[in-house]
Order: structure tokens, then sequence, then C-alpha cells
């Protein structure tokens, strides 16, 4: 018998039993009733080791995976005891988002990177949840199958039998989170919505108190986000991965946790942050000084609301870049022109975003430094053709809502895009853009994103920046 066994399996195996005992007794009532009572306690010889274990799992929540012995969604408690003194173990593992898998776990918690492995030890050698293990990747893009090869597997176990062999070459006081930096880190936009968001969602409800285990390390990526990894954390980061050693937690969380695309949902953070309290937080951290966008009054040459364009090099880089600033000021805007790379300092690229009403460029990246805008400001997305409008939905629009930015969308034309340098107008990429969704992403990525860039019709596009300031003066 194994823990994962189902009350319901458990009451069907007593009433059978218990049935069959009684319609003996029928036939010998004179000592039926002491039969009755000696097959009870028979059974309970029998079974009293794993009623015992049963007894103290909450089976309405438990649900099990019978291939991979592992619960998939559980809160189960289990008593077991270290160096003699009793222990409650708490392991909840959900694997059922469709973001991001993550483990929650209190007791007697170990690590050991150069294993890639968590066993939640205890000294209860017969305890059968020893045959429960499970594999995670603890980086939040699990639906995306490129990403996820990149991201270290580790495996979650029972430690059972537990002995002094089993010990601990360094002890915390403090919880820890374990995640990796591999994925799609160093994209600006994953490095938000993959890492910094669900980072900062996971880590609220410990005030600082947390120790960060890095899987899959990358030290410029530390180096680029230090200041907001020291404000979620007081300790210094582990290189997890080079730790021969044998670290002790007494709970800890593997994977973060993340419910949307550059977003939180307050609903399911045990302390109720969105993503106002996030923004809050990097203004906090960049020491960011404008928490609202100008409002712009007519005839005030003395506050004229700043743009700020998005510039890209290898790809949806806009080729008349001169003009559109150009009649930017002519509307009233004074233009900023900037491109986030790799190597940005961040805290100055902050600095500048915040000091904007207006952020406008081509869908990508460098559209996620939107989250140091101050409130009420404008996101100008410009959409290339190749049907991604869902995509840019997703990234951007949807998440502008919830960071109290407003948010216009322009859809370029066939002749605002360089691909008809290369295709004649009646070609199947400007005809018909799903067939190319059928090739895959890869060919979508290849023409649409990579190879594409956008020459805007001032004429056509002109609207879309007097929209802009017509909701700054509002």
């Amino acid at each position: 018998m194994k823990l994962a066994v189902s009350s319901e399996k458990i009451k069907m195996t007593y009433s059978s039993i218990f049935a069959r005992s009684f319609s003996r007794s029928e036939k010998k009532l004179g000592y039926g009733a002491t039969g009755s009572l000696l097959m009870a306690f028979s059974i309970w010889i029998v079974f009293k080791h794993y009623l015992c274990q049963v007894s103290v799992l909450n089976l309405q929540k438990i649900s099990v995976d019978a291939s991979l012995e592992m619960p998939v969604v559980s809160d189960t408690k289990i008593s077991g005891y270290l160096e003699g003194e009793a222990e409650e173990v708490k392991a909840t593992c959900n694997f059922l988002e469709t973001r991001s898998d993550y483990c929650e776990i209190t007791g007697n918690v170990r690590v050991h990177g150069k294993s890639s492995s968590v066993s939640i030890a205890s000294l209860q050698s017969g305890f059968q949840a020893g045959n429960y293990s499970r594999k995670i990747r603890p980086y939040s893009r699990k639906e995306n199958s490129a990403a996820m090869e990149l991201v270290k597997n580790w495996s979650v176990s029972f430690l059972t039998g537990y002995n002094k062999t089993h010990y601990c070459d360094l002890n915390h006081s403090v919880p820890a989170i374990l995640f990796s930096l591999g994925g799609f880190s160093g994209n600006h936009f994953h490095d938000f919505s993959d890492l910094v968001v669900p980072l900062y969602f996971t880590t609220q409800q410990f005030n600082g108190e947390v120790q960060f285990l890095v899987t899959d390390y990358k030290p410029w990526w530390v180096s680029k986000f230090r200041k907001i990894l020291e404000k979620l954390s007081r300790y210094e980061i582990i290189d997890i991965d080079k730790q021969e050693n044998v670290h002790c937690f007494s709970s800890m969380i593997i994977g973060l946790k993340s419910h949307k695309e550059l977003s939180i949902d307050p609903s399911k953070s045990p302390t109720g942050v969105s993503m106002k309290d996030f923004r809050n937080f990097l203004r906090s951290t960049y020491s960011l000084n404008r928490k609202t966008a100008n409002k712009v009054q007519d005839r005030d040459q003395d506050r004229r609301p700043r743009l700020l364009i998005i510039s890209r090099r290898k790809s949806r880089a806009f080729v008349n870049l001169g003009r559109i600033s150009k009649s930017a000021r002519i509307l009233g805007y004074e233009v900023a022109v900037a491109e986030a790379k790799l190597s940005t300092d961040l805290s100055k690229f902050a600095a500048l975003v915040n000091s904007c009403d207006v952020l406008m460029g081509v869908h990508g990246a460098g559209l996620t430094n939107m989250v140091f805008l101050p409130d009420n400001a404008v996101l100008i997305q410009i959409v290339p053709l190749g049907k991604i409008e869902r995509l840019a939905r997703d990234d951007f629009a949807e998440p502008s809502k919830e960071m109290n930015i407003r948010y216009l969308e322009y859809n370029i034309g066939v002749k605002e895009s360089s691909l008809i340098e290369e295709y004649p107008i009646d070609h199947v990429i400007f005809r018909d853009p799903m067939m190319v969704h059928k090739q895959g992403w890869d060919a979508v990525k290849s023409i649409y994103l990579e190879r594409q860039n956008v020459k805007l019709d001032m004429h056509r596009f002109k609207p879309t920046l007097s929209k802009a300031l017509e909701l700054l003066h509002h």
C-alpha cells in the first residue's frame, strides 16, 4: 500500500471486510460479536501504520499522478521526528498552473546544488512518502519548451529513514527561494515577465528575510538587477549549482509564482499585492521622482509633454526616425530617442523613462520599460505586419491596464513595411499571414520580427500622436 491510496478506496476496502464479517455473524450469533471484535483488532494491527499516516493527510486536496508517484497538487502534513523531537512537514506542490510550477515546503529541507536535488528529511523510516519524487524546472514559462530546455531540472523528494549520515553542512535561519536565471533571461521583456515580477510577487511575504538560491546563475544578470534583488532579500545570493555542501532550511519555495504576462493577480497573493504596488516598489528602488504624468495645459510652452521613442537597430527599426521626431515636435512634444540594450544601465534608463509622458516603439522588448512610466502616461505600440495583434495585446496592451497607463495601438500598412521591398504585394506574407503562422513560430519570427523594419506614414500616424496629447489633457 502506498500513501497515495484515496479515502474512498480505504472506505471500500474496510466496508467489504466488515460486510463479510457481519454475514458470518448472522449464522452464529452466539460468538459473532466476539469474532467481529477479533477481526476488527486484526485489521487494526495490519493497517495501523497506514491508517495513522492517512489520518494526517488532507485527502480532499491531494491529487496524485500515478505514473510520476508524486502529489501533483497537495496540502500534505506528515508527522516525522528529528533528533527525538516531533516535527511537522508540509509540502505543497502545484503543477497545474499554466505559467509555472512551484513547491512550498516546511520542515527539514536539504538542498544539494551539485546534484540539483531538494530533499525533505524524516526519521520515520517506515514512512511511505519516500516513494515520491518529482522533477521541477524553477522558471516561469513552462508552456514554452524552448525556454525550459535552458533551465536546469531539479528533483524534489522525501528522504526517509533519515539518520545522522544525512547531515547538514550549512544551516540557515531564514527561508529560501530557489529559481533559475536560464530560459529567456537576457531579453528585457522576459527578464521582467518571467523573473522580476514573479520574484517580487513570491517574496512579499518575507519582508527581505529570505535567501535566494539561484540555479543557471548569470553574473551579468545579477549585476544588472542588483538593486531590485537587494531590495527583495537582505542576504547575498547563492550560486547553488556550484555548492558541494548541503544547505539546510526550515522552509523554502522552489520556483516562482506567475499567473499572467507582465502582471500580478492580486487575488492569488497572500498579501494582496498588485502591479500598482510593484510600480511603487520600482520607484522606490530606483529613486524615480515622478508618480504621475504631467497634465497638458493649452498654450503652456514651459511644460511640453515629453515623448520617448524607443529605437532599434537590428530589426523592427524606424527607417524614418528623423521625420517622426520632427513631426512630433511640431505637434508640441519634447522628443527623446533611446535604445534599450542588454548593456544599458537600468538605473539611468529607468530615470529617463520616468521623465517622459509618452512612450512609443515597435512591438518588442523595449516597450517593457513602460513599467517605469508615471501613472496616466501613454504607451503607443506600433504593431508590424504579420497578424501578431494578439501577441501585442497580451504582452503590452493588457498589462498596461493594471499599471494605470493609457494605451494606443497603431497597426502599420503594407507600404509602411520594409518587406514590400523584398516581396511582391500579392505574396502570401501580405495576402495571408496565417499561412506563415501554420509553418510555426520560427517562420513567423524570422519573417515578421527579424526581417521587418518600419517606415511610418506620418500623414496616417499623426492622429495617433494627437490622440496621445488629448489623453494627457484629461
